[in-house]
């Protein structure tokens, strides 16, 4: 069984997260811009309609897991599989893995982890995350500068889950993109059209969403209040 010594301890693979919330919003994009964003990572935006591509938000409580419990924001794009043909529509997402543009984190241990194990592009940051009432809220400052403040609204609840559902995550370290394989099963999830409030602030990551077209009505938002996840190790596409 493959393992990584991270800060004098041994973190074996699959990494497993035990619980977690996770709170989404998903943004309709010009598809060209997007790939202007990734281009270094030899990936091709998914586009849900010509010309779209799509950029989630995404920000995670993280309680329970082999990383500790931390806080993290997450920047990404819907791509298509490596070497897929060029394909639009709705159907593109069935096959669509989320390339990880920017990964901030407020813990350290799961900032070498995460950067040394996968190439997640983690750094440190300031992660107020308020999931207290219905209404979930991130405000992410880095380097004493805001970043962004997203809140989401609440939507409507769909069956309970609880299956391990595949998901596909890419990253790009050192000249090098890699795809992690996981699993994820979520209860507690809620759903809508739209329902983000986001406002940006002069940090660059900010300067680049307001060049994606952001602030904007989102596609979709979702939170799910309780989530497990497996994360295997990464292999170069």
């Amino acid at each position: 069984m493959a393992s990584h010594l991270i800060q004098g301890r041994t973190v074996t693979m699959p990494v497993r997260i035990r619980d977690a919330t996770v709170c989404s919003a998903m943004y309709p994009v010009r598809a060209d811009a997007a790939r202007a964003v990734i281009a270094y990572s030899g990936l091709d935006v998914a586009e849900i309609f010509p010309g779209k591509g799509v950029c989630v938000l995404v920000f995670v409580d993280y309680r329970d897991g082999d990383l500790d419990a931390y806080h993290e924001f997450g920047v990404a794009f819907l791509t298509r599989p490596p070497g897929s043909s060029g394909s639009v529509g709705l159907s593109d997402l069935r096959h669509a893995g989320a390339f990880v543009h920017w990964l901030p984190v407020d813990q350290r241990f799961t900032l070498e982890a995460g950067r040394s194990i996968w190439g997640f592009p983690k750094e440190l940051a300031d992660i107020d995350l308020r999931l207290s009432s219905p209404y979930k809220r991130c405000i992410v400052r880095k380097d004493g500068r805001l970043v962004l403040d997203l809140l989401i609204k609440p939507g409507f609840p769909v069956p309970a889950g609880g299956s391990s559902a595949p998901m596909t995550a890419y990253t790009h370290r050192d000249g090098v993109t890699q795809h992690i394989p996981a699993q994820m099963a979520v209860r507690g999830t809620r759903i809508r059209p739209g329902g983000a409030l986001i406002r940006l602030g002069n940090h660059p990551i900010a300067k680049e969403l307001s060049e994606l077209g952001l602030p904007k009505r989102a596609l979709l938002t979702t939170t799910s209040t309780h989530a497990t996840m497996a994360f295997g190790a990464a292999e170069p596409v």
